[in-house]
């Protein structure tokens, strides 16, 4: 009996066993497997990973080792650059396929193909599959066969077509026994001082599914209002095991088509989020430059200031606008935030602080645990008002009117923002309106123990307006 070889699966931001196309591809028929993540931390250049999501990563492959070693496999680690290791590998074990799940990342689009490349030289090939997206993203076209610009026609067209059905996990996996690197030595976890002591998460494919479930039981039905409450456990927070590919985006659709109590228009919208996150990835497979310019050239012109002060109070949480603060402060606390504040607190850097959304944008990749190059691009070009479809950028966001309409009773900004705990309702969102009794009676000193606002939102506001006429008169 000739004795088969083993095939390599690449595991890359597919960091599951189920619904895993190339897993299953590997594996066929029982062909022997070795699963191999590799930390190529030149590749992606200047989007490298952010510090919270290697934290997230560290116990992402930790729970995807438990989960292969379940099944009779496990997970070899190595570090260094993909188009040496992965050859490497190959021609140690005598394997003639490596199996990955394709990436929409310019610069992991670049990688897999120099992989391929130097797979040829010990006469291996690469296989690639689509393990991140409900759709192939050269498949959804207008009626022309051009790129749709615009979300709402996309979507409409991306629902004529049906995700693929889920595919269940080979039932037992076999492999040679390999070196690997061990998980520490990778160096992904945070030094002293560890910022990620707030971190409130369960990582991996078990608690994605846990956390998916919860919410399609908890609060879908109600999704299409709960989800702009930042003060309520209203969205889903799956976006990270997303992100990981801890969750498949085609196990999210159909879990939630199916579960019982998901019907209606709250499940319409979170479906309706779900193409979104596809329309991103969209934009950035057509659309390489989405990261760093914008999509509609002529807003390179916009006259945008760069104060560095400016910058850094708003990193910190300390711009004295509570809705705007209470955002960034969670962002610090839980590498997180609600994504209404997200567009609250981008409005107001990109608009009242007329800063550039390039410098938002490399901030949230930083500390988001579920930075994703695509939809964080995609949604700072839509605040921006440069993007294909996008807000305008004469739509400024009032913060003021944005937490009183979205944080009515403070739960939100009372949380994390607890110097204005004592503030009543009324004067919350605006401390600043707020009389001197008021503020005496709540310990709130402006300037002291709460930073007074950077700007005053009336005229920040025309400034803002002020620059995009000099942008159209361009």
């Amino acid at each position: 009996m000739t004795k088969r070889l083993p095939a390599i699966l690449w595991y890359r931001q597919d960091l599951r066993v189920e619904d895993h196309p190339a897993l299953n591809a590997a594996a066929a028929d029982g062909r022997p497997v070795v699963a191999v993540y590799v930390l190529d931390d030149t590749s992606p250049g200047t989007w490298a990973m952010g510090g919270a999501a290697r934290w997230w990563l560290h116990h992402s492959l930790k729970s995807l080792d438990a989960g292969l070693r379940a099944r009779g496999g496990r997970l070899v680690l190595r570090r260094g650059a993909a188009a040496i290791v992965l050859p490497a590998l190959a021609h140690e074990i005598g394997a003639t396929e490596v199996h990955a799940g394709r990436m929409h990342e310019p610069w992991a689009r670049e990688s897999a193909a120099v992989v391929a490349t130097a797979l040829e030289g010990v006469g291996a090939g690469l296989e690639l599959h689509r393990t991140s997206t409900l759709f192939d993203l050269n498949l959804v076209r207008t009626k022309t066969g051009g790129v749709y610009g615009v979300y709402t026609p996309f979507a409409r067209t991306a629902r004529t077509f049906t995700p693929d059905p889920l595919v269940a996990a080979p039932e037992h996996l076999t492999g040679p026994h390999v070196p690997s690197d061990s998980l520490a030595d990778f160096d992904l976890l945070p030094t002293e001082p560890d910022w990620s002591v707030g971190f409130d998460w369960q990582v991996g494919e078990e608690a994605a599914h846990t956390r998916l479930d919860a919410f399609l039981d908890r609060a879908v039905n109600g999704y299409d209002t709960t989800r702009n409450l930042p003060g309520q456990p209203g969205t889903s927070m799956v976006s990270p095991h997303l992100h990981w590919g801890e969750l498949s985006p085609g196990q999210v659709w159909h879990t939630a088509t199916k579960a019982a109590k998901a019907t209606g228009q709250g499940l319409e919208v979170y479906l309706s989020e779900i193409l979104w996150r596809e329309f991103s990835a969209y934009l950035l497979w057509h659309h390489p430059h989405l990261p760093e310019q914008p999509l509609r050239p002529e807003f390179a012109r916009l006259p945008v200031r760069h104060d560095p002060a400016d910058l850094r109070a708003w990193k910190a949480g300390l711009t004295g606008v509570p809705i705007v603060d209470a955002g960034m402060r969670q962002l610090r606390q839980l590498g997180w935030m609600h994504n209404r504040v997200r567009m609250i607190a981008a409005s107001f850097l990109v608009k009242q602080l007329l800063l550039p959304w390039q410098e938002g944008s490399a901030f949230f990749w930083d500390r988001l645990v579920d930075a994703d190059l695509a939809s964080n691009s995609a949604s700072w070009q839509w605040i921006a008002g440069c993007g294909t479809d996008n807000s305008p950028f004469f739509r400024v966001f009032n913060p003021v009117t944005q937490g009183e309409k979205f944080d009515p009773d403070g739960a939100y900004v009372r949380r994390w923002v607890p110097e204005l705990v004592g503030l009543p309702n009324a004067v919350l969102h605006q401390p600043w309106a707020a009389p001197a009794d008021v503020l005496k009676r709540a310990g709130v000193k402006l300037g002291g123990s709460y930073p007074a606002p950077l700007v005053e939102l009336g005229p920040a506001r025309q400034r803002a307006l002020d620059a995009f006429k000099v942008l159209r008169a361009a």
